[in-house]
C-alpha cells in the first residue's frame, strides 16, 4: 500500500470555509494518470492538484490539475492554492510551475513573520478570443432569458489566457437568479463542436467599480465554482482589450450565491506579445491527511 499526503485549503479568501476549496498533493511521484483522476473524483472538488518534479531545472515543479472528470491545461485557484502550499513548506517568493498550457509564475507575499499571505499568478498565455454566440444560444444554459444578457460591450465570446471560457455579461438581477441547466449545456455542446466537452460559462455583472461573477462548468463536471481564477484572468484581459487602455485592475467577487464568498484581485496589461493578465488572493489551510493507493 502506498500513502500520499494531501492538504486542503480555501482559496481566494482569508476566512475558513469561504472561498474555493482545493486539495493539493505536494508530492505525487509514482501516481498514475488514472490514480490522479480517481483521487480528484473522490475529493469531488472543482479541482485537485498533483505536484511533481519539474522537467527543467529552472522551474519549481510540474503541476497537474484535475476536475472530477478531466485534466485541465491551466486553472487559477489551483495555482494560487498550490503556490501557497509549496511556498509555505519549501520557501521561495517566486515559483515557476510547468503545466500543459505553459509555464505559470506565482509571486508570493509574506507578512513580517514570514508567513505566506497571498499568491499572485501570471496567466501562461496572452489573450486569445474565439467563437461568439448569441444570447438565444447561451442564456438557457444559465436559466435566463436572452434579454437578460448584456451585449452593449460584447456578445458572449470564448476567451482564453490558457483555459477557455465563454464570457457572458448579464444584468445584476439576472446574475443573482441564474442557475445552471444541465440539459441546455448538453444541447449546446452537442450542437457546437467548438465547445464540445469543455463548455464553461463565466457570467459577470458590473457592480460600480467592482465586478460580480459566477461560473457554471457543465462541460467540466463542475456545476458551479466558488472562485475561478483562470476565468478571472480571461475576463480582465478581455475588459482591457475592449477598453483600449494600456493596463487596468479589477476586483471580482464570486461565490456569494453558494455561501462561499471569494475575492479575486485581477490585473491586465499590454505586452509585446498581446494582453497579459494576473490574478491573486489569500488562502486558509483547512485539513491535512493521507490517501492510500
Amino acid at each position: 500500500m502506498r500513502k500520499y499526503r494531501f492538504v486542503t485549503l480555501d482559496v481566494f479568501t482569508d476566512t475558513r470555509f469561504g472561498g474555493n476549496p482545493l486539495a493539493v498533493f505536494p508530492d505525487a511521484r509514482g501516481m498514475s494518470d488514472a490514480e490522479m483522476q480517481a483521487l480528484a473524483a473522490e475529493f469531488n472538488l472543482s479541482e485537485t492538484t498533483f505536484v511533481l518534479p519539474p522537467e527543467r531545472a529552472e522551474n519549481t515543479a510540474r503541476v497537474r490539475i484535475f476536475t472530477p472528470k478531466v485534466e485541465m491545461p491551466f486553472a487559477g485557484h489551483p495555482n494560487v492554492g498550490t503556490g501557497y502550499v509549496i511556498a509555505s513548506e519549501r520557501g521561495g517568493d517566486l515559483l515557476r510551475f510547468e503545466e500543459i498550457a505553459g509555464r505559470v509564475e506565482i509571486r508570493i507575499a509574506r507578512d513580517a513573520a514570514g508567513a505566506v499571505t497571498q499568491a499572485d499568478i501570471a496567466a501562461p498565455q496572452p489573450l486569445s478570443l474565439g467563437a461568439e454566440f448569441t444570447p438565444v444560444q447561451l442564456a438557457p444554459c444559465a436559466g435566463l432569458e436572452p434579454w437578460e444578457v448584456v451585449t452593449e460591450n460584447h456578445r458572449p465570446v470564448v476567451a482564453s489566457v490558457g483555459n477557455p471560457f465563454v464570457l457572458m455579461e448579464v444584468t445584476p438581477d439576472a446574475l443573482t437568479r441564474a442557475a445552471p441547466a444541465d440539459a441546455e449545456f448538453q444541447r449546446v455542446m452537442a450542437a457546437m463542436p467548438q465547445v464540445a466537452k469543455r463548455l464553461a460559462i463565466y457570467l459577470y455583472a458590473r457592480d460600480g467599480a467592482a465586478l460580480r461573477a459566477r461560473m457554471f462548468g457543465g462541460g467540466l463536471g463542475v456545476k458551479e465554482d466558488a472562485a475561478t481564477g483562470s476565468a478571472a484572468v480571461a475576463l480582465a484581459a478581455t475588459l482591457l482589450h475592449l477598453s483600449g487602455a494600456d493596463r487596468g485592475a479589477w476586483d471580482i467577487v464570486q461565490g456569494v450565491e453558494m455561501g462561499r464568498p471569494s475575492l479575486l484581485r485581477s490585473t491586465a496589461h499590454r505586452a509585446a506579445d498581446g494582453i497579459r493578465s494576473t490574478v491573486g488572493g489569500g488562502c486558509v489551510k483547512v485539513m491535512e491527511g493521507e490517501a492510500f493507493l
